[in-house]
Formats: C-alpha cells, sequence, structure tokens
C-alpha cells in the first residue's frame, strides 16, 4: 500500500500566490490564485493522497500543523521567495512527527538540490525536474537509491543524487487532476481578475518551444519540446469538468503557450465548441489570423498574451523571437474577431532604459489588450536571466529572494544606467498611464454596465488595485 501522502502548498505570505501553477511567485496587485496544477498531478497519482492549498484557504500553521501526525509522507512545493518560509513549515511539522518523510518540489529545487537539502535536516528528499512519477515511486515505497530524479539524504546523511528521470513523452499516462480538484480544493477560492468566476485551469501539455531568457518552468522542470496530451484526453477532462460544477464559466488552459502546436490546437478547438464551453489559454503574440478565427469560432474568449516590451532590441536581447510588428498584427487581428486580451509585461529586462520602458508603455496604449500585467525582471535561480545577472554582478543580493516581507514583488536588478529604484517605480506609473485613460476607463465601465456580475468584482479589484498603488509609495 501507498504511505499515507499529504500534498502541502504551505502557509506563508498571506495572499501569496506562489503555489506550483503561478508563474511570478508573489502577492499580486488584486486577490490572484492560480490552481495548484503541479502538485494535483502527483496526487492524482497516489491512492488515498490529500492536497492542501493553504493560502487561497487562509489556512495558517497552525491549521495545518496537526496533520503531520496523520501522514507517512510529505510533499510540499517550494519556491524561491518562499523557500525560507517553507522550511520553517517542514521543520515544524518534522517535529511534531520525527517520523515524518518530507520532500521538496518545485523549479527552486529541481536547480539547486544540494543546497535546499543543506538548508535543512528537516527535508528528507526533493524530486527534481518532472517530478509526478518520481513522488509517485516515493509514496509506494520503493527504496530511494532505485528512484530515477531525485536527491535524498542517505542513512549516514550524506546528500546522494540518483540519475535525472527519463522526460515523460506519452501524457496521456498522467491522470485528470480535476479528480484532486474536485476531492480536496473549492473551486470558489480560486481567482484571476482577467477570468471569469469561478474559473477551472489545468494543463494539457508541458514545455515550451520559445527559449525567453528569463522564463522559469521551461528552465527548470518543463523543457524546451512541447509535449502533449491527445486532443481526446483534454476534451474528455472538460467533460468531466463540466459534471462536477456545472456553475464554471470559463475554462482555462495553463501550458506555457498552448499555439506552440497550431493543428492541435485547432482541432481541440473545434471540439471545445461542440461542447459550447467558453475558454482561454497562454498565447504567444504570432498567431495566424486563420487559428484565432477557427477558435474564437469555437468558444476561445480570450488569449493571455505576454508582449514583456515593445522594444525590439530587448526582445532580442531575451530571445522572445518576436518583431514588434508581428504583435502589432496580431493584436489587431484579435480586436478583429473579438478575441479579448490580457498583456503581460515586464519592466528592468536587459538593455532596459528610461526611455524603453516609455516606449514600452506607449506601444501597450497602443495595441491597447483589454487589462495588463506589469511585473519585474526576476531572476529566477536555474534561468539563463539569473546566470547572466549574476555574472554582470546586476542582481542585488539583498533582493535574492524577489519579494518583499509582505511577498510582494522586489525589483532585484540594477544596471549602471537604471537603478532599481526607477524601475521599481515605473511599475505605478506604467499602470497609471494605461488604466487612467479616459477611453480604458469608458471600456471597463461600460464592461461593467454590459455584464452586472461584473460590476461588485471590478469595483472589488479597483479598491485592491489601489491599496497596492498606494503601498507602494510608502
Amino acid at each position: 500500500m501507498a504511505k499515507k501522502t499529504l500534498f502541502l502548498h504551505p502557509p506563508s505570505f498571506e495572499g501569496f500566490d506562489g503555489g506550483a501553477g503561478s508563474r511570478y511567485q508573489a502577492k499580486r496587485e488584486i486577490r490572484s490564485f492560480w490552481y495548484p496544477t503541479w502538485l494535483a498531478q502527483p496526487a492524482a497519482l497516489v491512492p488515498g493522497s490529500r492536497l492542501i492549498d493553504a493560502p487561497p484557504r487562509k489556512l495558517g500553521l497552525g491549521d495545518v500543523l496537526p496533520l503531520a501526525k496523520d501522514y507517512e509522507f510529505l510533499v510540499i512545493h517550494t519556491s524561491s521567495p518562499s523557500f525560507s518560509s517553507d522550511i520553517k513549515v517542514a521543520e515544524a511539522m518534522k517535529d511534531v512527527n520525527p517520523k515524518l518523510q518530507i520532500a521538496f518540489i518545485g523549479a527552486k529545487v529541481a536547480v539547486e538540490p544540494d543546497n535546499s537539502l543543506a538548508a535543512s535536516k528537516a527535508v528528507d528528499l526533493v524530486a527534481r525536474n518532472e517530478f509526478d512519477f518520481t513522488i509517485k515511486e516515493v509514496a509506494d515505497g520503493r527504496p530511494l537509491a532505485e528512484i530515477d530524479g531525485i536527491t535524498y539524504r542517505d542513512q549516514a546523511g550524506n546528500i546522494v543524487s540518483n540519475r535525472d528521470r527519463a522526460v515523460l513523452e506519452d501524457m496521456d499516462q498522467l491522470p485528470f487532476v480535476t479528480e484532486v480538484y474536485k476531492r480536496d480544493l473549492v473551486i470558489n477560492d480560486y481567482f484571476i481578475g482577467y477570468l471569469k468566476h469561478p474559473y477551472i485551469s489545468f494543463y494539457t501539455g508541458r514545455g515550451c518551444k520559445s527559449r525567453c531568457t528569463f522564463c522559469l518552468w521551461p528552465q527548470t522542470v518543463g523543457g524546451h519540446r512541447y509535449r502533449v496530451r491527445s486532443p481526446e484526453h483534454v476534451v474528455e477532462e472538460i467533460r468531466l469538468a463540466k459534471h462536477y460544477w456545472p456553475e464554471v464559466k470559463e475554462f482555462f488552459f495553463d501550458d506555457d503557450t498552448f499555439t506552440d502546436n497550431l493543428p492541435r490546437a485547432e482541432a481541440i478547438a473545434r471540439e471545445l465548441g461542440k461542447l459550447g464551453v467558453t475558454w482561454s489559454c497562454n498565447a504567444k503574440a504570432n498567431v495566424p489570423r486563420e487559428t484565432l478565427k477557427v477558435m474564437r469560432e469555437n468558444g476561445l474568449r480570450l488569449l493571455l498574451v505576454g508582449y514583456e516590451s515593445g522594444n525590439q532590441k530587448i526582445l532580442n536581447n531575451i530571445k522572445k523571437g518576436l518583431l514588434v510588428d508581428v504583435a502589432r498584427r496580431f493584436t489587431r487581428d484579435c480586436h478583429d474577431l473579438g478575441i479579448t486580451i490580457h498583456g503581460t509585461f515586464i519592466l528592468g529586462l536587459p538593455g532596459e532604459t528610461q526611455e524603453t520602458i516609455r516606449e514600452t508603455v506607449k506601444f501597450a496604449t497602443e495595441i491597447n489588450p483589454h487589462t495588463i500585467q506589469v511585473s519585474l525582471a526576476a531572476p529566477y535561480p536555474g534561468t539563463f536571466l539569473y546566470r547572466q545577472a549574476t555574472e554582470n554582478k546586476w542582481l542585488d543580493e539583498r533582493y535574492a529572494e524577489l519579494v518583499d516581507d509582505d511577498g510582494v514583488q522586489l525589483a532585484p536588478l540594477s544596471y549602471p544606467h537604471l537603478p532599481h529604484t526607477e524601475i521599481y517605480q515605473s511599475v505605478e506609473t506604467f499602470y497609471k498611464r494605461f488604466y487612467f485613460r479616459a477611453g480604458k476607463i469608458a471600456e471597463l465601465v461600460g464592461e461593467m454596465i454590459r455584464q452586472p456580475d461584473m460590476m461588485g468584482r471590478r469595483l472589488r479589484e479597483g479598491v485592491e488595485f489601489y491599496h497596492f498603488l498606494r503601498a507602494r509609495t510608502h
């Protein structure tokens, strides 16, 4: 029998969206929680397991600590910003139950396994890279020496790294995460500002063909080959989710770039059209109009698009593989077809200047996505940007955890011509210049009038956003 296993996204910062699913582990401008899909996937493989996602449930250490004595194996998802806090949770759980075997998973430990184990003797092992079946084998009781993809502490206290686990090719081997969502989560806990509520998200594939130097998951866990589930497998999970939650208003495919495989994207879209569901996904700003049209005609509502910058040199510096003019044409096509866009931008990437920041703000207002997210360049360990930042001494070690004491993003990179303080302050300027325009205000007010259910939500988000901006100036 499998060990009695608890999967835990531990309590850390209040409102911290840093669980297995978030690309930027931080507290966002408005209340925002992604599903803990990276935890739910191995949980679906371990019979009798339980998943607890503490931050959305507003659970503290005192709420989860008593559970330590009820389990034999604890799997904690960690991140660079929350690692110190997560170690304290592991140590507290171990104090309650010294026999509890504790494993850490996530990008942080995938790229720094030895250092992660050395941080605390409470952690018995880390599962590197793609860890689903690795964790299953540990839970099944297989001897650690025989399990690929782990770094562990042996009986003598030595840190040992086994060989890497082979990359999973047949993604249909993975069971549906929606079974775990149904069993252990409350879907109304999960909010994303640009998605309808309630929503469900999961992955239809892993990996991304793009080579963006800053992007976390492809460089640490997923890889640069887009490995996918079959359209039939994906549609069957949507059908099951519809049965479980008829109240769900939108399904989101959280693949790094769902549009990496255009024929497959169109095939899935056509099947979703038959089901009559509303759906959204991540996309690169280069999808042909023909594919956009097929997706839109079959239920696509929104694309989450990483524009990053409006400056071509910066896009080249980060190996985005995208031309600004192509992004403009793509955005016009989306507007023409009635596809909503949530655009994401990053300030402080290599090559950034005050002039390029102004150029990006101007670009964002010109292409006018419906909503935006402005993030600060975050050099996560394991990424090319991290190596670049450390080699060039751009990274201020005081900000190595990437967030402040409240879990909000810091600006950890400084350049001789552009200090981190100016990069940090430019986020507020960006938001104000984008949203405080008569046309944009009219657009959002019109949305609330046409969709009464959005009224209360947008007003709440507006208050949260105001407090976010105000806190940045104090």
